[in-house]
């Protein structure tokens, strides 16, 4: 049933709220273009930062259960994050992980490898445009003549949200395909069956090279890779076969493979398939398997060829992982 042929059924509340984040899954909402009139049309919008003058005492005043839909995009990095995790699960039926950092850790998770201290001090001291001598670092309470000033707490670790509250609904992506978001959105609406609770949805069970036309051929052996600007692609062939990572055997089809019809690798944002709990794990067992190599220093050699590697297979799925974070 269209969304915009529903007329009979009472308008859901709907509420969107970023984390951690860097606001492009705000902007996929938008990209819905004029299927937004027909979200509209279908749900009130009652707390979305980045469109509506609403303070968070306003959210907190609702009746618990009383917001339909919550789609809760970016990771959770500090204490205001969080508080809000809370309260929106508090105050939604459905609270949906939408986007890669609310449902791995994102590209914001890639700070697990390393700690708190580690960043303020590279932050507040070291990096080439500081100009810091008394090495003077933010406080969560600082009292000035007008009164007592407050920001977040910023902790060690970046969580994903499933990590600090209880999560209805997965939506994947780096920002998720509009496309998907219609597909959910317009189940929830019109009532049709949704599936178990904490599934990932508007996405598929297979990978993305599943659905990727780029040829595979016999060769699946490789001598080095190499970063894409270091080859001349085909725009035919696997990249994986041509030396370049692709992330496609580790992730999630249902995006379209817009980023291999661009003529750039998958880069993993999709997340790992259904059966599949780790995407770096699984890409790194794929790597594993091509390497053209029976020596061990000349596997070494092939290995030292990709570039930063964890920061490659993780770079979307480090504080969902099996790791977690980099451990001391």
């Amino acid at each position: 049933m269209p969304l915009d042929t529903i007329t009979s059924k009472p308008k859901l509340k709907l509420a969107i709220y970023w984390g951690a984040a860097c606001g492009g899954c705000c902007v996929s909402v938008l990209d819905t273009h004029e299927k937004l009139l027909d979200i509209v049309a279908a749900a009130d919008p009652v707390f979305w930062p980045i469109a509506m003058d609403i303070k968070y005492k306003d959210v907190e005043d609702m009746p618990d259960q009383s917001i339909d839909l919550t789609l809760f995009n970016g990771a959770v990095r500090n204490s205001e994050n969080k508080r809000m995790a809370q309260v929106l699960r508090k105050k939604s039926k459905i609270l949906v992980a939408y986007g890669a950092c609310a449902y791995m850790g994102g590209i914001p998770g890639l700070a697990n490898f390393f700690t708190k201290e580690e960043i303020f001090r590279r932050a507040y001291e070291e990096s080439e445009s500081t100009l810091n001598p008394e090495k003077i670092r933010p406080v969560p309470e600082y009292e000035v003549p007008e009164g007592k000033l407050e920001i977040p707490v910023f902790f060690n670790d970046v969580l994903p949200l499933n990590k600090v509250v209880d999560v209805d609904y997965y939506i994947p992506g780096c920002p998720p395909q509009s496309e998907r978001l219609i597909e959910v959105f317009t189940a929830i609406v019109t009532g049709a069956a949704l599936p178990p609770k904490g599934s990932v949805v508007g996405a598929l069970e297979k990978t993305n090279c599943d659905e990727c036309k780029r040829k595979k051929t016999d060769n699946k052996k490789v001598k080095k890779f190499y970063r894409l600007w270091e080859i001349q692609d085909d725009k035919e062939t696997c990249f994986l076969e041509q030396g370049v990572i692709c992330m496609g055997p580790a992730t999630r089809g249902g995006c379209g493979v817009r980023c291999v019809e661009g003529n750039s690798p998958c880069r993993g944002c999709y997340g790992p398939p259904a059966a599949c709990s780790d995407p770096g794990a699984k890409m790194m067992s794929a790597i594993g398997t091509m390497i053209d190599a029976d020596k061990p220093e000349e596997i070494d050699e092939i290995i030292e060829s990709i570039v930063d590697p964890a920061g490659l297979f993780y770079r979307f799925s480090l504080p969902g992982s099996i790791l977690g974070r980099k451990l001391s």
